[in-house]
């Protein structure tokens, strides 16, 4: 597939599988537009790079179908000055998503295969406004808290208390909770002065979120 057809491929996912998915804001179909799926996945799987499907990206983990991210990525309701957390780089392509409606991102990843492979990716593809750190996602990221909102990609067992503690008041976060090896509850936590609100999206199926806040 030549960059022509990777282009149109883009602009067909956005029409025939984002739109229809009910995505309405303008700046994230045109972050998926001009964002290359396929240099997130091996060679192998280029042809279905935009497909609406997850694929392998190694280390027992997926890159999500294109349609779960752009759902989850227009439920944080970005303005472009935000300083976002990703907790799971994975193959990094929600990070270069997220670069192009914030105004810095920052994505921790526990494998370190994958964080260094992300990193050589988006730095490949100019996503200037993102660092991929290797830690431990469940505890955040402190150093560069507070954040205007966090995307966790992965399934926890219950809302990490470190997530909460290092959003800013009035911040959002988008996490997928529930059962180990399951479907889980995609949810919004939005942080207010006096109190925490949650609200339930929909079912969604994730790799487990690991870490000491997490599953072993």
């Amino acid at each position: 597939m030549n960059a022509d057809r990777f282009k149109s491929a883009r602009r067909n996912l956005v029409n025939t599988a984002l739109i229809p998915f009910g995505i309405k804001d303008k700046k994230v179909l045109e972050a998926f537009l001009k964002t290359p799926r396929h240099k997130f996945v091996d060679k192998k799987y280029q042809e279905e790079a935009y497909l609406d499907i997850p694929l392998p990206i190694g280390e027992s983990q997926t890159i999500s179908q294109p349609s779960l991210v752009a759902q989850m990525t227009e439920l944080l309701k970005l303005k472009g000055n935000e300083k976002v957390l990703e907790v799971g780089t994975g193959s990094g392509y929600q990070a270069a998503i997220l670069s192009r409606l914030a105004n810095k991102v920052y994505t921790v990843e526990i494998l370190p295969k994958l964080a260094k492979k992300a990193a050589q990716t988006l730095k490949k593809l100019k996503n200037n406004n993102v660092r991929v750190e290797i830690a431990n996602g469940t505890l955040g990221l402190p150093k560069y808290a507070p954040y205007d909102a966090i995307i966790v990609t992965a399934g926890a067992k219950d809302i990490p208390k470190a997530l909460i503690d290092q959003l800013k008041i009035g911040g959002r976060m988008v996490i997928p909770v529930g059962i180990e090896s399951g479907l889980q509850e995609l949810k919004v936590v939005t942080k207010n002065r006096n109190k925490i609100d949650i609200k339930d999206i929909e079912p969604v199926l994730f790799v487990p979120l690991v870490g000491k806040f997490g599953w072993k």
